[in-house]
């Protein structure tokens, strides 16, 4: 089958920074998709991302949609045939997990016009706006993410209206991690990459001149990356406390409802809302699953992923800039 208006380009490799560039150089039109390798479109997912620019009484940056876990979905012809739950317990964690960050992560942010961050699988970009700040760079091991951050402080600084945002409507589907190994390599890059990107832009913060992106959004994300060193170090010090006799055991158990009821509040509500909303698992044996990985994210899941970006922490202290490559089998039909 011929393709006429598709154009490939074959180059040296040199980072993913380096291939959307090239990428950038060639295209023809006011906007631009970036996708990963292992990641497939709903048919109408542009469509939908379209509708928003043309509906949009000012300049649109970028936006991006919903991510959802593509292991265990059949395909046919590179479409999504039927919707299926992984066999693997690790991939229905990050299924959980990324209907919690999404639902309440990203599109809470949405509503209070503070999107900061969105998924290098699938994000669409205004092509004049990249151009005017210099396109991608490996400042960080998160382009993504760094890319974001810098149209914001361009065109505030700028003093120009714009809109970067988040639909939770149209929807890729991508590969994640099936084993520890590779998914500490993951959630280590992203951490890192956050850390990074904070420290380059760390002159936004609390600068009224950068609104609400400097004075609310990045002090939260922030916040989120010390998070994640308290969360790991509070459970070995209160269990501590309390054999030491410093801490009753009232207050143990109530540490432990607070900490682990919380989570699981806000997987199994993310769960309920996403299926009220949208309906991707169509079967009930699916989402009684879902509920039940919900649950049990947060004995155990939750908080080994937590020591992953206490690793990242650490990394960023050293000065480690290493991109730690993430290796994906085949896992969908």
């Amino acid at each position: 089958m011929v393709y006429p208006n598709l154009l490939v380009v074959d180059k040296e490799r040199g980072g993913k920074f380096d291939a959307l560039n090239c990428g950038l150089n060639f295209a023809q039109y006011p906007y631009v998709c970036t996708v990963d390798a292992d990641t497939v479109l709903e048919v109408d997912s542009l469509l939908r991302l379209g509708r928003k620019i043309l509906e949009s009484e000012v300049p649109v940056l970028a936006l991006g949609g919903v991510v959802r876990v593509l292991n265990g979905v059949k395909l046919e012809e590179s479409k999504v045939s039927s919707i299926e739950l992984p066999k693997k317990a690790l991939p229905i964690f990050q299924i959980v997990e990324y209907i919690r960050g999404f639902l309440f992560g990203r599109l809470g942010w949405e509503k209070l016009n503070g999107t900061l961050i969105l998924s290098g699988a699938f994000s669409f970009f205004n092509k004049d706006a990249l151009l005017q700040v210099g396109g991608f760079k490996n400042f960080t091991v998160t382009e993504d993410f760094e890319i974001v951050v810098r149209l914001h402080k361009h065109f505030r600084e700028k003093k120009e209206d714009y809109y970067i945002g988040f639909l939770p409507d149209p929807v890729c589907w991508t590969e994640v991690p099936e084993t520890l190994g590779e998914l500490s390599k993951q959630r280590r890059r992203w951490h890192l990459g956050l850390l990074q990107t904070l420290w380059l832009y760390k002159g936004m913060f609390f600068n009224p001149k950068y609104g609400r992106i400097g004075c609310l959004v990045m002090p939260f994300y922030l916040f989120e990356a010390v998070g994640a060193v308290v969360e790991t170090l509070g459970y070995p010090i209160v269990f501590l406390c309390y054999f030491l006799g410093i801490l009753s055991f009232e207050f143990l158990v109530l540490f432990l409802i607070l900490a682990i009821g919380y989570g699981i509040f806000l997987s199994v509500g993310g769960i309920f809302l996403e299926e009220m909303s949208f309906k991707r698992y169509p079967r009930w044996s699916h989402v009684l699953r879902l509920l039940l990985y919900g649950i049990a994210e947060n004995l155990g899941y939750r908080q080994m992923t937590s020591f992953f970006r206490v690793e990242a922490t650490l990394q960023f202290l050293l000065g480690y800039k290493k991109w730690e490559i993430v290796k994906k089998a085949k896992v969908y039909n």
